[in-house]
C-alpha cells in the first residue's frame, strides 16, 4: 500500500501577521494618496482607481486576519453553550466591511447617475464603514479580555487597537460626508476626503506599530508556522 505524504502548506500561502500588516499598510497607502489627491482638487478618475486597488489589499488582509483569529467559538464560565469570540467577531466584521468597500470602489469606476452613485457607491461604502465601527468595538473588547485591562499605553497592541478605532470613526465621518445628494453632489467633500485620509493614516499606523513584533516572532520561530 502506498502511503501519501502529509500535505504541506506552501509558505507563500500561509496567513501570517506580517502579511496581514503589510496588506493593511499597502491598502491604506492607496486610500491615503487617493484622498490627498482629491483634497488637492484632482479629478475623480485617479483617486477612484487608487481606492479600487487599495480595497483589494484591505480585503486580502481582512481575510488573513479572519483566518488567524480562529477558533470562532469559546466557552465562558457560567454559560451552558459556547459563544463567539470577540477577536473573531472583530476580524469577521472588518473583513465584511472590506468586501463592501470592494463593491463601492468598483462601482465608483462606472457609476454616473445619482441612483447608481447612491445604490452602488455610497450604500456599500456606508455599510462597510458601519462594519468597521462594529469591528473596532469588538477589537477593543478582545484586547480587554486578553489583557484584563483597557489601559496599557506601554503595549504596542493597545496602541494598535486604539488607533484602529480612531480610523474606524474617521471612515464613518467620511461616509456621512460622501452621501450623494439629488444634484449629484456630496454632502461635504471636505469631510469625505479628510475622513478618508485620516482613517487611512490610522489604519496604516495600526499595522505599523505591531509589525516589528510580528517580524521578530517570525524570525525567532523559523521551523514553526510563520507569525
Amino acid at each position: 500500500m502506498t502511503t501519501l505524504a502529509p500535505h504541506r502548506r506552501l509558505p507563500g500561502l500561509t496567513p501570517t501577521a506580517v502579511k496581514q500588516s503589510w496588506g493593511f499598510m499597502i491598502g491604506s497607502s492607496f486610500f491615503a494618496v487617493a484622498a490627498a489627491l482629491s483634497i488637492g482638487g484632482a479629478s475623480a478618475t485617479v483617486p477612484n482607481l487608487l481606492c479600487f486597488v487599495g480595497a483589494w489589499f484591505f480585503t486580502g488582509a481582512g481575510l488573513i486576519q479572519t483566518i488567524r483569529s480562529a477558533p470562532r467559538m469559546t466557552t465562558v464560565p457560567g454559560r451552558p453553550h459556547p459563544v463567539l469570540r470577540a477577536e473573531w467577531l472583530g476580524a469577521a466584521t472588518q473583513s465584511f466591511g472590506t468586501v463592501m468597500f470592494n463593491i463601492s470602489t468598483t462601482s465608483a469606476l462606472y457609476a454616473r447617475t445619482v441612483v447608481e452613485q447612491d445604490r452602488w457607491v455610497w450604500s456599500p461604502d456606508a455599510g462597510g464603514s458601519v462594519a468597521f465601527l462594529v469591528s473596532g468595538y469588538f477589537i477593543l473588547v478582545a484586547y480587554s479580555h486578553a489583557n484584563g485591562t483597557l489601559w496599557a499605553p506601554a503595549s504596542a497592541e493597545w496602541w494598535s487597537a486604539q488607533i484602529n478605532m480612531l480610523g474606524c470613526i474617521a471612515f464613518g465621518f467620511s461616509a456621512v460626508g460622501a452621501y450623494v445628494l439629488p444634484d449629484n453632489n456630496v454632502v461635504n467633500s471636505a469631510i469625505a476626503n479628510w475622513g478618508t485620509l485620516i482613517g487611512a493614516i490610522c489604519f496604516f499606523l495600526t499595522s505599523l506599530v505591531v509589525l516589528p513584533a510580528a517580524m521578530r516572532a517570525r524570525r525567532q520561530a523559523p521551523t514553526a508556522q510563520p507569525a
